[in-house]
């Protein structure tokens, strides 16, 4: 099993305080004979149409001294594990969950922008302090 991040359970929390129903921890697929780990599946109940939302969930810290490096891996991850989902989970939509100071730092550069928007990344923007989610980005 892959370590987990350093802010795996503050994130964990901030989705339950967001009234998510946290059904996998670690998020296992075994697809194509290659298995994959996502930090975090949940799930919840929307409203009237009692349907379900399904989620998962790819923890990052940021917290090396090279957040390019560290994005360059996190990217090659996260595009894995969205076609590892689009395959064995097709409803159910990945998130980068990243704390709120590397999205401030690095995230919101132009190049990050330009890279998020090409390679549809959705984002959980989370307060690792307040242990809290400050923005939800689709």
């Amino acid at each position: 099993m892959a370590a987990k991040d350093r802010f795996h359970a503050i994130v964990r929390i901030a989705l339950e305080k967001e009234h998510w129903t946290i059904t996998d921890d670690p998020l296992r697929l075994d697809v194509g004979g290659t298995k994959f780990e996502i930090d975090l599946g949940a799930e919840q109940l929307l409203g009237a149409e009692r349907d379900e939302e399904k989620i998962a969930v790819e923890i990052k810290s940021f917290l090396s001294d090279s957040p390019l490096t560290d994005y360059h891996a996190a990217l090659g991850q996260f595009l894995n594990y969205r076609l590892a989902l689009e395959i064995s989970e097709p409803n159910r939509v990945l998130y980068l969950a990243v704390p709120v100071v590397a999205y401030e730092s690095f995230f919101r550069r132009e190049f990050s922008q330009i890279s998020l928007k090409r390679y549809e990344i959705k984002q959980i923007i989370y307060d690792p302090i307040r242990e809290i989610i400050i923005q939800w980005i689709t």
